[in-house]
Formats: C-alpha cells, sequence, structure tokens
C-alpha cells in the first residue's frame, strides 16, 4: 500500500487548499479516500438518525503534477484513511507560497500522511518543512461504508440563487428561529420559510429554473408531479448555514434536490470537483 504525490502549479494547490478548507468546515473528521483516478473526502452520517452525509469528488490529474498510488491488492487498488481534514487544511495554509508540496503516506510511530514543502528562500539552500498528520487506515472489510451514496428519488430539483443570497438569508433566519423550510416547485420557484409562535417569515425566489435530469431514474417521483405543487424538508438551520459558510469551492453549477419531508441534497458542481451534502429533514 503506497500512496504519492505531488503539486508543483500555484494555482493547482490553492484550489486544493480551498477544497480541503471547505471539508475542514463541515466535519471534524472524515475519510479520504485514494484511487488511481480520484480521491474522495466522505463522511458518511446516518441520516436515518439525523446524521449529515458528505461526498465531495476530486479528479486528481486537474490538481497533482505527479501521483502514484499501490492500493492494499491488485482486486481492491484503493486507500480508505481517516483523517481530520483540520490539521490538513492549517499545513496546507502554510504552504500557500510554496515552490511544491509533496504528499506521501508514511509509516512513523503510526500511519501518517506527511506533508513536504518546498519554500521559497533567498539563498540558494531551499527550506523545506515537513508535516506528519496521523490518519488511520480503514480496513476493507469496512470500504462498504463510505461508497458514493445513491442519488436520491427526489420529488423536486432546482437550481440554487446566488449562494451569497441565500446564506445572508440563512443568516438573518438562523436568528429568529432554529429551524428552517425549504420549499420549492417544478417552475423554479423556491421559498426559504421559518415559522414561530411569534413571528413567520419568508423569502421567494423565482425563474431559478430546474435542472434537466434526463432519463435518469432518481427523478422518477417528480415525473407526474403538479409543476405548481412545493415539495420541502424542514432542516436544522445551522446545518445549513454552516454548508453555505463553509464552502470556498465557488461553484458554476448550485442545485439542490428535496425528498419532500425526508432529505434536502445539495450539490456544487466545479469543473474538476463535485460536492454533495445530505442534511436529514427534521419533524
Amino acid at each position: 500500500m503506497k500512496f504519492r504525490a505531488k503539486i508543483i502549479d500555484v494555482g493547482c494547490l490553492n484550489h486544493f487548499t480551498r477544497v480541503v478548507n471547505t471539508v475542514s468546515k463541515l466535519t471534524k473528521s472524515c475519510v479520504l479516500r485514494l484511487t488511481s483516478d480520484h480521491l474522495y473526502f466522505v463522511l458518511s452520517g446516518k441520516i436515518s438518525s439525523g446524521g449529515v452525509s458528505m461526498w465531495c469528488e476530486l479528479l486528481q490529474v486537474n490538481f497533482f503534477d505527479e501521483y502514484q498510488m499501490e492500493g492494499v491488492s491488485a482486486d481492491a487498488n484503493e486507500i480508505f484513511l481517516e483523517v481530520a481534514p483540520e490539521n490538513l487544511s492549517r499545513v496546507l495554509k502554510t504552504a500557500q507560497n510554496a515552490k511544491s508540496v509533496k504528499m506521501k503516506l508514511t509509516k512513523k510511530n503510526c500511519p501518517c500522511l506527511t506533508l513536504t514543502a518546498e519554500l521559497p528562500s533567498l539563498s540558494s539552500v531551499s527550506r523545506v518543512v515537513t508535516h506528519d498528520i496521523p490518519v488511520d487506515v480503514i480496513p476493507r472489510r469496512l470500504w462498504h461504508d463510505f461508497r458514493e451514496p445513491r442519488m436520491p428519488d427526489f420529488d423536486v430539483s432546482i437550481y440554487l440563487p446566488p449562494l451569497k443570497t441565500m446564506k445572508s438569508v440563512v443568516d438573518r433566519m438562523k436568528n429568529l428561529s432554529n429551524y428552517l423550510v425549504m420549499e420549492a416547485n417544478l417552475k423554479g420557484e423556491m421559498n426559504l420559510k421559518i415559522e414561530t409562535e411569534l413571528v413567520s417569515v419568508t423569502t421567494h425566489f423565482k425563474e431559478l429554473g430546474n435542472p434537466p435530469w434526463g432519463d435518469d431514474g432518481s427523478q422518477a417521483a417528480s415525473q407526474s408531479r403538479d409543476a405548481d405543487q412545493m415539495a420541502e424538508a424542514r432542516v436544522d438551520i445551522r446545518k445549513l448555514q454552516q454548508f453555505l459558510t463553509g464552502q470556498q469551492v465557488n461553484p458554476s453549477k448550485a442545485m439542490c434536490n428535496i425528498v419532500h419531508k425526508q432529505i434536502l441534497h445539495l450539490i456544487f458542481l466545479h469543473e474538476d470537483v463535485s460536492l454533495q451534502y445530505f442534511i436529514p429533514a427534521v419533524v
């Protein structure tokens, strides 16, 4: 089992850092899944018990100048590591001006993800800083817990409004209630609502558009749905705010799938990053 990679391009380094920063804002611990083509940051919460789930997928060739990986075996050419993304984020922030950053799976007193940054120097002697980030190797028998989540059979899928606008609305609503209702229909209309004994506030968005999912079977529930009928999910407003506040992916497309009164499924797409976040509905 081996892994080593190298980033030289400063733009790629900054982009990778932003992705890791986003993940670090969402969870204290996650699984880093390494394959020959992709890296994945995975949070596998139990939706049924109120936990959130996250799936962040990166195409390695768009980030790394060098990338070598050998999995646990020929027929299971993958590596699963439990890591604290905040530790990785902190190291990457100190290496933003580095000439290069190397990542390697090493064995010290415990398994580590070792990052070596070659920093600029005024002298002919290069400055090299090494950080060891402790990780836990996930045994193969547990890999099935960290596979890509299935696209839910949503009732409505809709594009999100500008994220800064949405975050501003959610931030203000959080001061009034612990829960928020997001509802949308197939006419591109979406509402954010809070209701308490003292106040009721609704923000309306129109003409957002609905993603064309084509023949994707996951949209079966929406095929025969009345276009005006709203699907809704009542969620913990802190979990939605955490996601909107932490994201640094700057997606080219942002959308939401709603399984009526069950799940809020947020999807952010960048040309080389896909981020999915699942928030369970509450009664």
